[in-house]
């Protein structure tokens, strides 16, 4: 039979596409379980080099690829410089340098803990609030992919936070054959990471098991004065096909990172005239910003076994049981800033001892998530429950770092040298359903419903803030309705619309007054409304959207003091458009834009939130031939306010950033395959403006500011042996 012109062209390209990624890896083996949002219909050359939505997608979203990883984002790098590109996506890398230390993002205006960020499914985030460590738990290199989902989603989409929406990251790709892969970087501020990768392949004598497992270690002096950082990581995967259609999944990964940093890092307007804009740390043991008083050391681990089955007659299950911890023990100084004196209760009277605290912040999470699904004539239902329990120990020391870390009887009554000391916990029961219907061959409509049951409780010896013993818990609970729909016009065009309601889980901090129970809080919602139009061919793939997200029952308080009384009122206006544009231009050629106009109104004041950046705009050239690899990659970040009200002082300018990597696949090297070397300049216009302002309830004089860390660059080499 004698194929059209068009499909001998997408067959081409879709050799040439299979070339390029044959440059860079082995074959993967397909993952039995699907991700949503990570997989298409329609594969194109466009979309492996830059952010890109499904076709079948029901919200916002921005797919982003492991060669993108590879190619445009620092080795050293974590999940924030991965999504940065994204559109609605504000925030930069760590002043440290990317991936060197602790870096927030916001998505449309929501703030890091404002949604939700998941790996292979499983949602993960600090317990007494559901924020993130940038830098914790998964480097860059173990990173197969990512998707920024701007919404809800459906039932089945799960995390404490759908509220704002949803940072999705998944695991590598095991091989289909046996690979020794070594890496090493070598770049700015004499920053070091090595490390390797083995996979086993599929293994035919034993049940086709295939399983990997890299181990990377990086060090640095950091960017900032006396920042220096260092940490290990280990990540294991295998899977194995007990049964046709069946197959188990185990995933284990370990992290241990060692840096130095004050607790409350950024520098003062005072600091920055007099030792510059990378100022942190120094070398003055007379000084609370001593670096031998201020380090870090976190350990998290993140495991889980996952089983994904057909069960035949159309039903099929996906399971994965799971376990995540964290572990942050932190010894700083008392005050960065400059705005609490020398001085302590444990040195002899007028001293000017160094005062300081340690402090711990350690958790453990149990959960398992459960889907069922059975495929109709008429469509897809699934059901499932997500279960999870969380025990949390934090803790606060009094120190005198002059009198070598004794004890500093700082507070008023006993125990005098505790600031806090409690555990706290959370059970959480969230069973959900779903039709995804197609209602025609072109038009999939999926209603759904969640109900949340959210247990919090404390136990604290020394309640944070209170100062006083406390044992409560209070159950929240509420229902959310979700209804989306996808409409395809034709092969290469779809619409979608979505109306889904998203939550919060209250803070824990609700609990540090003298008596919760006097408060009367519901999980703060939002409502979303969502139209996009997504297009997808062989060289373009586009996408825009328009949202409008009314942010409710927003959480304010009356009364003083540990008296406080939390309750719901008013809340916030989230609405703007978003669009994304990558065009393949031929010869391995990828133009690509992306932008959105964001607009988070208070509604009582309608001014701007604090830290919701007006706009956000990227642009990139890539390329890619199989043997040589290049991006050009800027982003613009607009303007924002630090504080509520849009007070001129603490407005934050927008601020650009421009990366520029390229490499080469070294051909015909004796005993290596897919040898490649790669030069990365980040930050290539040597940018330094100002990313955030912490405002400091003692005055202007000691507020903190946070900045881009300037021009840097990493050369890297890797290869299969």
């Amino acid at each position: 039979m004698k194929t059209s012109a068009p499909l001998r062209h997408a067959v081409r390209l879709g050799l040439l596409a299979a070339a390029i990624q044959s440059a860079y890896a082995a074959e993967p083996v397909l993952d039995t379980v699907v991700v949503k949002g990570l997989r298409d219909d329609v594969p194109t050359l466009a979309s492996r080099s830059a952010p890109s939505a499904s076709l079948k997608a029901t919200q916002p979203q921005s797919i982003i690829s492991r060669a993108y990883i590879e190619d445009s984002v620092a080795p050293t790098g974590d999940y924030t410089n991965i999504i940065g590109i994204a559109p609605s996506v504000g925030g930069s890398v760590a002043a440290n340098g990317p991936g060197l230390g602790e870096s927030k993002l916001t998505l449309r205006g929501f703030q890091d803990g404002e949604y939700n960020v998941t790996f292979d499914g499983i949602p993960f985030a600090d317990t007494n609030n559901p924020t993130h460590h940038s830098n914790a738990y998964f480097p860059a290199t173990v990173i197969g992919g990512a998707s920024v989902e701007r919404g809800p989603g459906t039932a089945s989409n799960l995390g404490q936070a759908t509220f704002g929406g949803s940072v999705n990251l998944v695991s590598r790709e095991l091989m289909e054959t046996t690979t020794f892969s070594p890496f090493a970087s070598y770049g700015s501020w004499n920053t070091r990471l090595i490390g390797a990768e083995v996979n086993t392949g599929v293994l035919k004598e034993s049940h086709d098991l295939a399983a990997s497992i890299q181990v990377s270690h990086v060090e640095t002096n950091g960017r900032q004065t006396w920042s220096g950082f260092g940490g290990d990581n280990v990540t294991f995967k295998a899977q194995l096909p007990l049964v046709p259609g069946t197959t188990l999944t185990l995933f284990a990964a370990r992290s241990d990172e060692k840096y130095n940093a004050p607790d409350k890092a950024g520098v003062t307007q005072e600091q920055v005239a007099l030792f510059g804009k990378s100022y942190s740390l120094n070398a003055d043991p007379k000084s609370q910003n001593y670096w031998g008083y201020n380090n870090v050391r976190k350990r998290t681990d993140f495991d889980y076994l996952g089983l994904v089955s057909d069960l035949g007659n159309g039903f099929a299950l996906d399971n994965k049981l799971y376990t995540y911890a964290y572990n942050n023990q932190t010894l700083s100084g008392q005050d960065a800033s400059g705005a609490t004196a020398n001085g302590t209760k444990a040195g002899a009277t007028g001293n000017t001892d160094v005062p300081g605290y340690s402090k711990l912040n350690a958790y453990r999470v149990f959960g398992d998530i459960l889907v069922l699904g059975k495929t109709f004539a008429a469509g897809t239902a699934r059901t499932g429950l997500w279960w999870e329990h969380a025990s949390t120990l934090r803790n606060t020391r009094d120190l005198d770092w002059t009198l070598g870390g004794i004890p500093n009887p700082k507070e008023s009554s006993a125990p005098k040298d505790i600031a806090y000391d409690q555990d706290s916990g959370w059970k959480q029961v969230q069973p959900f359903a779903e039709f995804e219907w197609r209602a025609t061959e072109a038009l999939t409509v999926t209603p759904g419903y969640k109900y949340v049951h959210f247990e919090r409780s404390i136990d604290a010896r020394v309640n944070q803030t209170t100062r006083t013993p406390l044992e409560y818990s209070h159950t929240y609970t509420t229902t959310l309705p979700f209804l989306t729909a996808n409409y395809r016009l034709a092969r290469e065009w779809s619409v979608y619309a979505q109306t889904a309601r998203g939550m919060l889980v209250p803070d824990l901090s609700y609990f540090y007054v003298n008596n919760p129970s006097r408060s009367s809080i519901d999980p703060q919602t939002s409502r979303n409304l969502q139209l996009g139009v997504v297009h997808k061919s062989e060289r373009f793939a586009f996408d825009a959207d328009l949202y409008r997200i009314s942010f409710s029952n927003k959480i304010a308080s009356t009364g003083t003091g540990n008296d406080l009384v939390y309750y719901n009122q008013g809340g916030v206006t989230y609405k703007g458009a978003e669009a994304q544009l990558t065009y393949y231009a031929g010869s391995g050629f990828s133009l690509h834009g992306n932008g959105s106009v964001n607009r988070a109104e208070a509604n009582d004041s309608g001014l701007q939130v604090a830290k919701a950046p007006s706009m956000t705009a990227a642009s990139g050239v890539f390329y890619g031939d199989g043997v040589w690899n290049g991006s050009l990659v800027g982003k613009r970040v607009g303007s924002q306010f630090a504080k509520d009200g849009e007070p001129a002082a603490y407005r934050i300018a927008a601020y650009n950033t421009v990366d520029l990597a390229a490499g080469r696949v070294l051909v015909d090297v004796p005993g290596l395959r897919n040898a490649k070397v790669q030069l990365g300049v980040y930050n290539l216009f040597n940018g330094q403006s100002a990313t955030a302002i912490s405002a400091s309830s003692k005055g202007a004089r000691f507020d903190q500011y946070s900045y881009q860390p300037g021009r840097n660059f990493m050369l890297s080499l890797k290869a299969d042996i």
